[in-house]
């Protein structure tokens, strides 16, 4: 009860943070957090309130603290909601899952026993990281209850800022590390709530014979014996492996290069035949690879539906969709509801 408590208070905080931080130039009053420290017997959570940060102790068990780590294929599923790359549009985002009938009016699960796959990239660019982080944690909760469940796959810009990348990271979040005395990056380390939340996290995922992962899996990265579990424990535990290390061994150039799972862009670049996705899809034993990171303007079918593109550019604010799977059927959900079949 406390737990729901807390999370309730946490999520009219950030709203109201979101709704105090509307002026992205006004940077001399800056508002972002929760952002939740765990101590040996107590929690510290901080926040940045109109420029100035706030403190406070809490008990041990206010947040949950150990997440386990996300499962990676899942059967029998009736309906699938993708979107990806919202890059810290929350605004956008939440109005694209309203209209398409994920979400209502006060941001709640509503989407039953379906499944709403995020293929990667909250993070960077955009004001409103923060709360799109708490609105996804929220949110994985209800659907849990309600049967369904929210996928948040990691894409390359979680992992660059988990490795203290930081280029891409918005002004206000440069602001609010100065007031908070630490890099951006410690805000999400495995001392914090967020942080060991997003060690948890898959890279990709399999849903029915759909594989969801955010650049996508090339022949390059197949020429190794593929295994979804072993991929996703692997990425997990880069995390916390010093880049300099990672960089001296063959791991780095097969998951964090180009041709990796969170970097590849060949099926739109490199001029691959039917004949090379089709030997990709049978080495995955899958249908269908849903990918981000692309940037189109709507969701996207290429290949004859065997490859799915949902980064509709929500990261400019302006525009986005989700894509539907649901009995087989791949539609496009635009911004304002409306189903259109691929």
């Amino acid at each position: 009860m406390l737990k729901k408590i807390i999370l309730c208070f946490v999520f009219l905080n950030l709203t109201f943070l979101s709704a105090q931080s509307k002026s992205d130039d006004n940077l001399s009053m800056v508002n972002d957090g929760p952002y939740v420290f765990i101590e040996d017997d107590r929690l510290v959570e901080k926040n940045v309130v109109n420029g100035v940060l706030k403190t406070k102790d809490l008990k041990i068990d206010a947040y949950e603290t150990t997440f386990k780590p996300e499962v990676s294929v899942y059967k029998d599923v009736e309906q699938i909601v993708a979107l990806s790359d919202i890059h810290g549009q929350f605004d956008l985002a939440v109005e694209i899952l309203k209209n398409n009938k994920v979400i209502d009016d006060d941001l709640n699960w509503v989407f039953g026993k379906g499944h709403l796959v995020i293929v990667g990239d909250i993070f960077d660019r955009g004001p409103k990281v923060t709360e799109t982080l708490w609105f996804v944690y929220k949110l994985e909760k209800q659907a849990k209850a309600h049967g369904g469940k929210v996928h948040f796959l990691l894409g390359n810009h979680e992992f660059m800022v988990l490795h203290d990348d930081l280029r891409y990271i918005h002004k206000k979040y440069q602001e609010a590390s100065k007031i908070l005395k630490l890099r951006y990056s410690q805000l999400f380390d495995a001392n914090t709530v967020l942080g060991k939340w997003l060690r948890s996290k898959n890279t990709m995922v399999k849903i029915n014979d759909n594989v969801f992962v955010h650049g996508g899996i090339s022949p390059d990265f197949l020429l190794e014996d593929f295994d979804i579990e072993v991929t996703n424990k692997l990425m997990r535990n880069s995390i916390d492996r010093d880049k300099t290390e990672m960089r001296s061994t063959d791991f780095y150039d097969r998951f964090y290069g180009q041709n990796g799972p969170i970097w590849y862009r060949g099926y739109f670049y490199d001029g691959l035949k039917d004949d090379d996705i089709s030997k990709i899809l049978n080495q995955i034993s899958a249908n269908h690879v849903i990918v981000g990171h692309c940037s189109q303007k709507e969701v996207l079918q290429l290949y004859d539906k065997k490859i799915l593109a949902v980064d509709s550019s929500i990261k400019k604010g302006k525009y986005g969709e989700v894509l539907w799977i649901d009995a087989e059927s791949y539609s496009r959900g635009t911004k304002d509801g409306k189903k259109i079949k691929l």
